[in-house]
C-alpha cells in the first residue's frame, strides 16, 4: 500500500505544480493584456480607424459616388403617374334649358303642326276628309315626347364627378449637353472627395507620428531626468559627508542642494508632460484617456535614428500631392459648369410620350366609363432674349475656373517652396544629430574627469554641477536631435506626398 501511496502522492504534486505554472503564465499574460504595447504602425492603424474626420470623409465619398448615379439617370427615359380627382358643383350641359324644354315638348308641337296642316289640306282638298280624319286619330305626341325626353338624357355629361389619370414617359434628346456635363461633375466630385480622404489621412498620420514621438522623447528624458537626479543626490551625500570632515563648506552644500531641488522639479515638470502626452496620443489612437499605453519604441535606450537620401523631385510632388489633385479636380469641375452655365440658353429638345385616362370618357360621348388614349409627341424649348443674362452667366462662371486655375498655380509654388524647406531641414537636422553626439561624447569626457578629480578632491563641486549641467543639456539635446531626425523626414515625406 505503501508505495501505491507514493505514487499517487508524486501524481498530485506533479499535477499541482502544472496547475500553478499554467496560473502564473496567464497571470502574466492577463498583466501584458492589461499594458497596451503599441508600435508607430498599430497607432497610426488606430488612428484612421477610429479618427471621425476620417469617418465623416468616407461617408462623403459615399455621397459623391451615389450622387455619380444618380446623375447617370438623367440619360435613362422619366416616367411618372398622375392621378385626380374632382367634384363640380354643377356639370356641364350641351343644350341649354330652352332646348331641353323644346326637346321635351316635341311630340306635342310635332301633333299641333300636324292637326293645323290637316285642316288647311282639308279646306284644299275637301274630298280627304275621311282619310285626315282617320289619320287624326293617331297618338303621336307621346312617342315623340318621349323621344325627345331620352335625346335630352342622352346629350347629359355627368361631369359632376370627375376622374383623371396620366402616365408620362419623357426622354431627353439634347439639352444643351448639361446632362453630359453634369454626369463629368459629379464623377469629378467623386475623386475630389476621396483626394481629400487622402489627405486627411495623411494628416491624422502626421499627428500621430508627432504623438508617438514626443512621447518616446519624454519617456528618454524622464530616464535621464531620474538618472540626473541620482547622480545629484549622490553628490549631495558625498558633500555632506566632505562638509562633516570639514574639507568642504556649507555653501558647497547648499548649491548642491539647490540643483537637487532643481532636478527634482525638471523630473515632475518631464513626469507631467509624459501624462499629458500620452492622453493625447490616446485621444489621436481613439482610446481612453487613461489607459495604460506602452510604446514598443520609448523601452529603447538610444533611439534608432537612420539617416537617408533626401534628394527629392518636385515631379514626385506634383504627381503625388492629394491637395494638388484636389484643385486640379476643382478646376476641373468649375469647367464644367461653364458648359452647365451655358446649356441652359441653348435649345432643348425631349420625346414626351402619354396614356390618359378620364372618366366620364369622351372617346364615345360622354360615359361614366374609364377609357383612355396614347400620344406622343416632341417638345422643343429655344430661348430667345434673356437680355443677355446667359452671356453674364457664363464669363461669370468662366472667372471662376481661372479663379481655381489660379489657386493651382499658386499651390504648386507654395508646394515647391515647402519641398525645399523641408528638405533643408531634413539636412539641418542630420547636422545637429551629429552635433549633438560630438557634444555628448566631449560631455562623458568632461563628467567622467570631474568625478574623478573631485574624488581625488582637486577638483571643487562647483565644477563638478557644471559638468553634470553640461552632460544633461549635451544628453537633453541628442534626444531632441533624433527625434527632430524623425520628424523632419516625415514632414518631407508629407511635403512630397509619400507619406502612406
Amino acid at each position: 500500500m505503501f508505495p501505491k501511496l507514493e505514487y499517487d502522492s508524486h501524481n498530485v504534486y506533479n499535477a499541482m505544480k502544472r496547475l500553478i505554472s499554467l496560473i502564473l503564465l496567464l497571470s502574466i499574460t492577463f498583466s501584458l493584456k492589461s499594458q497596451e504595447l503599441l508600435s508607430l504602425d498599430s497607432c497610426r492603424a488606430l488612428a484612421i480607424a477610429n479618427n471621425k474626420a476620417l469617418l465623416i470623409s468616407y461617408e462623403k465619398i459615399k455621397v459623391a459616388h451615389y450622387q455619380q448615379k444618380a446623375a447617370f439617370t438623367n440619360y435613362l427615359p422619366n416616367i411618372s403617374a398622375t392621378g385626380s380627382y374632382m367634384r363640380n358643383q354643377k356639370e356641364i350641359s350641351l343644350l341649354n334649358n330652352e332646348q331641353k324644354a323644346s326637346l321635351g315638348q316635341l311630340g306635342t308641337g310635332v301633333s299641333t303642326q300636324v292637326q293645323a296642316y290637316a285642316q288647311q289640306l282639308v279646306t284644299q282638298h275637301p274630298e280627304l276628309a275621311s282619310l285626315v280624319t282617320s289619320l287624326s286619330g293617331l297618338d303621336l305626341e307621346t312617342p315623340l315626347n318621349a323621344a325627345g325626353n331620352s335625346l335630352v338624357d342622352a346629350m347629359r355629361t355627368d361631369t359632376r364627378n370627375i376622374y383623371a389619370g396620366a402616365i408620362t414617359l419623357t426622354q431627353p434628346l439634347y439639352v444643351g449637353g448639361k446632362i453630359r456635363a453634369y454626369n463629368k461633375i459629379t464623377k469629378y466630385a467623386e475623386e475630389l472627395a476621396r483626394q481629400q480622404h487622402n489627405t486627411g489621412m495623411q494628416d491624422v498620420i502626421l499627428s500621430t507620428d508627432q504623438a508617438y514621438w514626443q512621447v518616446v522623447s519624454l519617456v528618454n528624458k524622464e530616464t535621464l531626468a531620474e538618472g540626473y537626479l541620482k547622480l545629484l543626490q549622490k553628490l549631495e551625500g558625498d558633500i555632506d559627508k566632505m562638509i562633516a570632515e570639514g574639507v568642504a563648506t556649507k555653501v558647497d552644500g547648499l548649491s548642491v542642494k539647490v540643483k537637487v531641488n532643481e532636478a527634482e522639479m525638471t523630473l515632475t515638470k518631464v513626469e507631467d508632460g509624459l501624462s499629458l502626452a500620452r492622453m493625447l496620443l490616446c485621444q489621436i489612437c481613439g482610446l481612453d484617456l487613461s489607459a495604460p499605453i506602452t510604446l514598443l519604441d520609448e523601452q529603447i535606450k538610444d533611439i534608432p535614428v537612420t539617416l537617408t537620401n533626401n534628394s527629392y523631385s518636385l515631379e514626385t510632388a506634383y504627381a503625388n500631392r492629394s491637395e494638388l489633385h484636389s484643385l486640379e479636380l476643382a478646376t476641373q469641375i468649375y469647367k464644367q459648369k461653364i458648359n452647365v452655365t451655358r446649356a441652359e440658353y441653348l435649345p432643348s429638345v425631349a420625346l414626351l410620350g402619354n396614356y390618359l385616362v378620364t372618366n366620364p370618357s369622351v372617346y364615345n360621348g360622354f360615359e361614366n366609363k374609364f377609357r383612355g388614349m396614347w400620344n406622343v409627341g416632341v417638345i422643343v424649348q429655344v430661348p430667345i432674349w434673356h437680355w443677355g443674362e446667359g452671356t453674364y452667366k457664363v464669363k461669370a462662371a468662366k472667372a471662376e475656373a481661372r479663379i481655381k486655375q489660379y489657386e493651382l498655380d499658386d499651390a504648386k509654388e507654395k508646394i515647391e517652396l515647402q519641398v525645399s524647406q523641408s528638405a533643408f531641414k531634413v539636412n539641418e537636422a542630420a547636422k545637429k544629430l551629429t552635433m549633438a553626439k560630438k557634444n555628448l561624447e566631449k560631455a562623458n569626457e568632461n563628467l567622467r574627469y570631474a568625478t574623478l578629480g573631485f574624488d581625488e578632491g582637486v577638483i571643487p563641486p562647483s565644477n563638478v554641477l557644471e559638468a553634470h549641467i553640461a552632460w544633461l543639456s549635451a544628453q537633453s539635446e541628442k534626444i531632441d536631435a533624433q527625434i527632430d531626425v524623425k520628424l523632419t523626414e516625415l514632414y518631407l515625406q508629407k511635403s512630397l506626398g509619400t507619406l502612406k
